[in-house]
């Protein structure tokens, strides 16, 4: 019988130890507050056909889309950002796309998993966040239990080959006085969105509704705070669809790619990869 976790049961849990509940399908949760000090990534998995439009769709939005790992043709392991990946099982949730539509949520993609698919990963802003609590930022999401609220926008993305689309972002309620240290610790994190890409009305980013989100949960704005905006990497999931492939495969939003590199590490490559 499989053991089941809470995400409670695991805040302690080292990266590897929450990659290897996720495999066994103990764990399908979201992965905000876990594997403390380690790179969390956003996930796209497409055809190898259409994976170079999609590298340069990722170099020329780095904000929403920085890269940070690239698997072979056909093979799914990550050894660049943990030694022990198999893309096909370590995501809790994943979502299927088939020919532009949405397919299925699944915990494990084995048998979507073909010889000509390429995973590609992206940074996540979770793994800034360990670094605002750090120095007494309040995540709201975190400290609720739920996951990040995100949102989409009128912010138009620069295209490559069939990908093209809108930003996505996420949002954070700051405290005034602690907005300008928000920007500075997470412009430090380039690798996971960097600095916000907005702040304050949401309107002017094209959002009618900060308490209806277009994916995750919505959190409280309490008096005396700002709502901040970074770009998220929900971002090519949309762009994704809109290209309309045969076949493409993304983690569930806020269900990520826990990885073994550090947040604060120089390089998104392990030492020995």
């Amino acid at each position: 019988m499989t053991t089941s976790y809470s995400h409670a049961d695991l805040v302690a849990s080292t990266a590897s130890q929450l990659r290897a509940a996720i495999r066994s399908d103990s764990y399908t949760g979201h992965t905000a507050g876990l594997a403390a000090g380690k790179l969390q990534c956003n996930l796209a998995i497409l055809p190898e056909t259409y994976a170079l439009d999609f590298l340069r769709f990722c170099q020329r939005n780095p904000k929403p889309c920085p890269l940070v790992g690239v698997g072979d043709t056909g093979n799914p392991a990550l050894p660049t950002l943990a030694p022990d990946i198999d893309i096909r099982t370590d995501v809790s949730k994943y979502r299927v796309f088939l020919d532009g539509a949405f397919s299925e949520e699944v915990t494990d993609i084995s048998q979507h998993w073909s010889d000509d698919l390429v995973t590609v990963a992206l940074g996540c802003s979770f793994t800034f966040e360990n670094a605002l609590l750090r120095n007494g930022v309040p995540v709201r999401h975190i400290e609720t239990g739920r996951n990040v609220p995100m949102y989409r926008t009128n912010i138009d993305l620069v295209p490559a080959g069939p990908f093209s689309g809108k930003m996505v972002v996420t949002m954070r309620p700051i405290p005034e006085d602690q907005v300008s240290q928000a920007i500075e610790i997470s412009a430090r994190y380039p690798q996971a969105h960097g600095a916000p890409i907005a702040i304050g009305d949401p309107s002017e980013i094209g959002i009618s509704d900060l308490a209806s989100p277009d994916w995750g949960d919505a959190v409280e704005i309490r008096p005396g705070e700002i709502p901040v905006y970074w770009a998220c990497g929900v971002t090519p999931q949309n762009v994704l669809l809109g290209a309309a492939l045969p076949i493409c495969i993304t983690h569930s939003p806020g269900h990520m790619l826990v990885s073994d590199v550090a947040e604060d590490a120089e390089t998104t490559i392990l030492p020995n990869a």
